[in-house]
């Protein structure tokens, strides 16, 4: 699953060929979660609240640059780095 951006140890991951809804991965620690691109909503797993923050900062800055890589994974086209929360 390649990585798109990192921050504050936080890794943001999107599969080819993953399911709908569009959406990412984020992974903290042990942590995972899933996380709707639309709503930014946690599909699956869970965050600790500070770590998810962050996510949701991030996630609020770069929505058009995550949808566009959905759309490249679905395409089997390569994936664009996104610039990590500074």
């Amino acid at each position: 699953m390649p990585s798109v951006s990192r921050f504050f140890g936080i890794v943001i991951l999107m599969y080819y060929g993953d399911h709908a809804p569009p959406h990412f991965h984020a992974k903290y620690g042990e942590h995972r979660a899933q996380i709707n691109i639309e709503t930014l909503e946690i599909i699956e797993g869970e965050m600790p609240r500070r770590a998810f923050s962050l996510v949701l900062e991030w996630a609020v800055l770069r929505r058009n640059e995550l949808r566009q890589n959905w759309l490249n994974a679905r395409d089997g086209l390569p994936l664009q780095d996104i610039a990590p929360l500074e």
